[in-house]
């Protein structure tokens, strides 16, 4: 009986160490998930980019791609500046309107820059039967009336002379994006750019250029989404055309098989 008492007990003493041990384990996993959907809180936001570096003068390839992409994870009710009801040589302030979940979005665009109407030296309107842009030829801000958490635009003939466009992101919390378009591209290159950030929202953006005053660029098509129009939350901190060009590749190499 003594010998089986001390099994008992030797028995019990490992089960309560055991479930400790447990526990401890349980408790680091438990913090372990906290941490990580912490992290996941505050990423940075989702980027969608695409480049087309000779599109003569059309909206084409994968800047389409990523614009399509980008408004996918976007409601319909999402509104699209074209500047087209602007008059030629308009300069900021420009009074802009979208429609948001409750009611309207408005924007100051403030800076340098004019609205122009014609292609040239590589700009060009990116709107289907329109023939109007923002040319921008040094920095310039967005201001907004109410918090946005998605932001997009086409730029064409970004890079040229060696520049990179820089978004800084404010209100609320401070993102600095840089498009990374192709520094010393082609003439009359075209690119989307766009974010969607569903755990941080803004009301201003201010765009920079490492190249301020020499590399103009076209600004046209802007798109911009409330938090209540993110339909759907996407992967944070990708770049959504990565995907695409991986899909390419293997079915390009299905095809060679």
């Amino acid at each position: 009986m003594g010998l089986a008492n001390r099994n008992r007990s030797i028995n019990n003493q490992l089960k309560g160490k055991t479930m400790s041990l447990l526990k401890r384990l349980s408790m680091t996993a438990a913090f372990a998930t906290a941490s990580m959907f912490a992290s996941f809180a505050h990423a940075v936001p989702t980027v969608f980019f695409g480049e087309n570096l000779n599109p003569g003068g059309s909206v084409s390839g994968n800047p389409v791609s990523a614009r399509n992409l980008f408004l996918s994870n976007l409601s319909g009710g999402v509104g699209n500046q074209t500047f087209e009801t602007f008059a030629t040589g308009t300069a900021s302030p420009l009074a802009l309107s979208f429609p948001g979940s409750t009611g309207s979005i408005t924007a100051t665009l403030n800076g340098n820059g004019q609205v122009l109407n014609s292609p040239g030296a590589g700009r060009f309107n990116t709107t289907a039967g329109g023939s109007k842009f923002w040319e921008m030829s040094g920095s310039f801000s967005i201001d907004f009336s109410d918090p946005i958490a998605a932001f997009g635009f086409y730029g064409t003939d970004i890079g040229d002379f060696n520049g990179q466009v820089t978004l800084e992101l404010s209100g609320g919390g401070t993102t600095n994006l840089t498009v990374s378009n192709t520094v010393n591209a082609n003439n009359g290159s075209l690119l989307f750019f766009g974010f969607i950030d569903p755990s941080q929202t803004y009301t201003k953006i201010t765009f920079g250029n490492t190249a301020s005053g020499t590399d103009f660029f076209g600004f046209d098509d802007m798109v911009i989404g409330d938090l209540q129009q993110v339909r759907q939350v996407p992967i944070p901190g990708t770049v959504a055309l990565l995907g695409l060009g991986l899909a390419g590749l293997f079915a390009a190499r299905r095809r060679k098989q």
